[in-house]
C-alpha cells in the first residue's frame, strides 16, 4: 500500500495534537514512527510520553532559537542550517523501515525560510513508497497543498488567548 501525505494546517488549535494522535495510532498498529518538531523548544508535553512508546523515535532538539520575528539575521541563518540538517536526518531515519514520519511545524519552517520548500518537496517525492508523512503548520503553499493527499484545515472560531488566557501546559503545549 502506498504511503500518503497529510497536511494539517490552519489558524486553529489541534494540528500537532492530530499529528501526535496519528503517531500513537501508527505505533499501536506496529508501525515504526519518526517525529520531528521544527521551531519548538523540545519541551512540549507530548514529547516525553511519545518517546517512551515502543516504535516511536523522537528526534531531539539540541538547539533552540526562539520566535522567528525575534531572531537576528545571523540567528536566522544558524536556525536554517540547523533545521535543514534535522530535515535530512528525519528522512534518513525514515528510510529504515519507517511507516510514518511526522514533521510538526514543517509549514512554518518553510514559510520562515528555516527549511527549503523545494528540498522538502524533493524529499517527499523520493520517499519510500510505503512511507506516510504528516506535515503540520500554518500557511502551506499551493505546491505543498498540491503534493498532499489529505488536507485538513483547523479553523479557529474562538480561542481563550483572545481573552488574555496564556498557553497552558498540557493543553496548548
Amino acid at each position: 500500500m502506498a504511503g500518503l501525505i497529510h497536511v494539517y494546517c490552519g489558524d486553529g488549535k489541534g494540528k500537532t495534537t492530530a499529528a501526535m494522535g496519528l503517531a500513537l495510532r501508527a505505533a499501536g498498529s506496529g508501525k515504526r514512527v519518526v517525529v520531528l518538531q521544527f521551531s519548538k523548544d523540545g519541551k512540549s508535553s507530548e514529547l516525553g510520553p511519545l518517546g517512551q512508546v515502543p516504535g516511536i523515535e523522537v528526534i531531539p532538539q539540541t538547539e533552540t532559537f526562539g520566535f522567528f520575528w525575534t531572531l537576528s539575521p545571523e540567528e536566522k541563518t544558524a536556525a536554517a542550517a540547523y533545521y535543514s540538517g534535522l530535515l535530512e536526518k528525519a528522512f534518513a531515519e525514515a528510510e529504515n523501515g519507517c511507516g510514518l514520519l511526522v514533521l510538526d511545524e514543517a509549514m512554518s519552517a518553510c514559510t520562515n525560510g528555516f527549511i527549503s520548500e523545494a528540498r522538502l518537496l524533493d524529499l517527499l517525492r523520493q520517499r519510500p513508497e510505503d512511507l506516510e508523512v504528516v506535515l503540520t503548520g500554518r500557511g502551506p503553499s499551493e505546491q505543498m497543498l498540491d503534493a498532499a493527499d489529505y488536507v485538513t484545515e483547523m479553523c479557529k472560531r474562538k480561542h481563550p488567548f483572545e481573552k488574555g488566557v496564556p498557553a497552558r501546559k498540557g493543553i496548548e503545549f
